[in-house]
């Protein structure tokens, strides 16, 4: 493999784009600001207008008549690329797309040549608003002549605009949370993952685990869904599902044959896309699928979109909205369960299509697990259906149970919330494969193993309550007495005089998981704190040329984050964890936690091998985990492993952070806001930034001395020149 980093999306299109205007001197481009230095919106024109400076033209605020243009262009024998600085926009060229450039191929009694292709950012997850972040792209399906392409991670963007322009016209929709991610290249994603090209450069990019799995799932996405579906087939990985993933080089009109075999094969087929439902390109696919294989489907195809609404601004509000990895694993869990071969019971599927719509229809509650369900490890039937302990993440083998989000006996609805467990990182929340009423097998307060029975699921309700038993340690349930409150238990408050009821704020599920790790820290960690200020105009001035360089958006935290790392040689016990009282382990790789809070609780996802990895592939990680605190849909494995963990508290005016130590770590690193101090350059008063360094250390490991130090280093890494060109370079 090529030792040097693959490119970004953004860097991709904007090679294409140079290497067509070099091989045809007819193509020109169009659009509002794309002429260097600015080089359009998201820097995809960059360097053309400098290169070609009579083909690339700057227009005015005008989709219809940028578009019309290019269809000109086109019936005159040149070829065009039209920019719309957002996908949104091309609702205004709606008219020229359909009405001139598509029909002008057919509409003269010969086939004219339309090499026109227009290119379009869409999607959300980058705060936005409504006007900025839709995905546009289901009002495009099916206009004669049309090809719509999207880019990918997987595809060369100049295979699908050469394609465009040879056989137009075209659109080309770019997923602006793509422009800052590496394409993936030589067959690899990552350690778990790799790919295949069916049906050539413009085909399907079919993504499959490396050890071969055969398919229980077939998940079929664009492009800007790629790395949520990928997330999401490793979450059902660890449901039991194994997940391949197909991402098309070109949306419209499909081509289906290549992977036809593969949809056959599989136990659930679904589509999940970012735009709303309704005429999509998933439903596209769908209808084609049902007509060509249905009587080799196992269930109909599964759709998953968007909720039914404009994409809003706020963060918080906008994850609730655009489709995310956990809800894509989450319905695809839960269709994959309905897709088994029905019971005896079960009205059987006619082969020649689907049955007629007869209302819904509710799957009653087995007695039994079914026969080709695996059992959980360590679990004995009972009469029920089983709840067991999934696993969660590689490194624990045992979780705590939280809390019953059910009562014992209740009635529950599939997919209802029951239990909440602990694992070492995180707060995972389990709902109920089924309907049924509930019997608790494992009390609050106890500790459970991965695949322990955790409850049942009963037809009917049961004939007299029964206390919650704790789980045997060969994991099957026996009958005991309620635990006794643990020794550290708060005491019960005194009864007072009735009286109005007090106002009360209840935690959400992410606030408790994070006063669990508090609550737990303070108990075993003492720590010290020591603090240090540094100028920091100098990084700063040099990551705004990083970020121009390379098209990541490369900041201080990244960089605070490679000069903690730096620091590993020097200090490497800072990075340990305490074995006893006199005992350290050591960390052979640097993987730091950072602070994630995005209004729906605190996370610490890690960044690994930190020491190893440039500033800007450690911007792209955290561009990815800042998505995903949007969306709350980190998975307990990207919050585990941290080594040591850095608080980011970089809004303006934050003068000092006093973090906690999170155990099992030793330290926690805290970086303030930038302020404006006036220091002597050469005997004269000027203005710098600065911001402050904190060390929050367990004393028991670390001294003051080695913790001021150890500031010292992080600081001169980020202000001394020569250091500064090492930490960047």
């Amino acid at each position: 493999m090529n030792g040097r980093p693959a490119p970004r999306v953004v860097e991709a299109l904007n090679g294409a784009l140079h290497r067509l205007f070099d091989e045809r001197p007819s193509l020109h481009l169009l659009g509002e600001d794309v002429l260097d230095p600015y080089g359009g919106a998201f820097k995809v024109t960059r360097g053309l207008s400098t290169r070609h400076p009579d083909r690339v033209i700057g227009t005015p605020i005008s989709e219809a008549g940028i578009t019309g243009v290019a269809g000109g262009l086109a019936l005159a024998g040149d070829q065009a690329v039209v920019e719309m600085m957002f996908g949104d926009f091309a609702a205004l060229a709606f008219d020229q797309v359909l009405n001139l450039i598509s029909k002008s191929v057919t509409m003269y009694g010969e086939r004219v040549p339309m090499p026109v292709v227009v290119r379009c950012p869409v999607g959300g997850n980058r705060g936005y608003g409504p006007t900025h972040s839709q995905s546009v792209q289901k009002h495009f399906l099916g206009i004669p002549n049309l090809a719509l392409y999207e880019t990918s991670p997987f595809h060369d963007p100049y295979a699908q605009l050469a394609e465009g322009l040879d056989h137009g016209p075209a659109m080309l929709f770019e997923d602006k949370v793509l422009y800052t991610r590496r394409v993936f290249r030589d067959g690899v994603v990552d350690e778990d993952h790799g790919y295949t090209l069916l049906g050539g450069p413009t085909g399907w990019a079919h993504i499959t685990p490396v050890d071969a799995a055969p398919a229980d799932v077939v998940l079929m996405c664009p492009g800007g869904t790629a790395h949520r579906a990928l997330d999401a087939a490793r979450l059902l990985r660890d449901r039991g599902l194994t997940t391949h993933v197909l991402v098309p080089a070109r949306l419209y009109p499909p081509d289906l044959e290549p992977v036809l075999p593969l949809l056959a094969g599989a136990r659930l087929v679904a589509v999940a896309e970012e735009s709303t439902a309704g005429g999509t390109w998933g439903a596209e696919i769908a209808a084609r699928v049902h007509g060509r294989i249905w009587a080799e489907l196992r269930a109909p195809v599964t759709l998953l979109s968007s909720a039914d609404s404009v994409v809003p601004t706020a963060p918080h509000l906008e994850a609730g909205v655009l489709l995310g990895a956990e809800r894509i694993a989450d319905e695809i869990e839960t269709a994959a369960a309905r897709s088994l071969p029905p019971r005896a019971s079960a009205v059987p599927v006619p082969a020649g299509g689907p049955p007629a719509a007869t209302g819904p229809q509710v799957a009653p509650v087995p007695t039994a697990p079914a026969p080709d369900v695996a059992e959980p490890a360590g679990v004995e039937p009972v009469g029920g259906v089983p709840v067991a302990v999934p696993k969660l993440n590689n490194n624990d083998t045992a979780y705590l149970v939280l809390q019953w989000l059910a009562e014992d006996g209740a009635r529950i609805a599939e997919g209802d919330p029951l239990v909440e467990v602990e694992t070492s990182k995180a707060v995972e929340e389990i709902v109920a494969p089924a309907s049924g009423h509930l019997r608790v097998r494992a009390a609050e307060g106890t500790e459970v193993g991965v695949g322990e029975l955790l409850a049942e699921l009963f037809a009917e309700p049961p004939t007299a309550p029964t206390d919650a038993p704790s789980a045997t340690p060969a994991g099957n349930p026996v009958a005991a007495a309620p635990l006794p409150p643990p020794a550290s238990a708060p005491v019960p408050p005194p009864a007072t005089v009735p009286g109005p009821a007090p106002r009360t704020h209840v935690l959400d599920r992410a606030q408790q998981g994070t006063a669990a790790v508090v609550t737990r820290a303070h108990q075993e960690v003492p720590a010290a704190f020591a603090a240090v200020e540094v100028e920091v105009d100098a990084v700063l001035a040099r990551l705004r040329t990083l970020s121009d360089e390379t098209g990541a958006e490369v900041g201080l935290p990244e960089a605070v984050v490679k000069a903690v790392a730096a620091t590993h040689p020097t200090f490497p016990h800072l990075f340990g964890a305490l074995l006893d009282e006199r005992t350290v382990r050591l960390a052979d790789t640097v993987d730091i936690g950072v602070t994630m809070d995005a209004g729906n609780g605190l996370y610490t996802p890690v960044l690994r091998d930190c020491a190893a990895r440039s500033l800007a592939d450690l911007s792209d990680d955290l561009m990815e985990f800042r998505m995903k605190a949007f969306r709350g849909e980190f998975t307990a494995g990207d919050l585990s492993g941290g080594t040591l963990t850095v608080s980011l508290n970089v809004e303006p005016g934050v003068l000092v952070v006093q973090p906690i130590v999170m155990w099992p770590q030793l330290c926690m690193v805290s970086i303030g806001g930038p302020l404006t101090r006036l220091v002597l350059a050469e005997g004269v008063p000027a203005p710098a930034t600065v911001v402050t360094l904190g060390l929050a250390y367990d004393h028991r490991v670390v001294n003051g001395r080695e913790a001021v130090g150890f500031l010292r280093a992080v600081a001169d890494a980020l202000h001394d020149p020569e250091q500064l060109v090492k930490l960047i370079d």
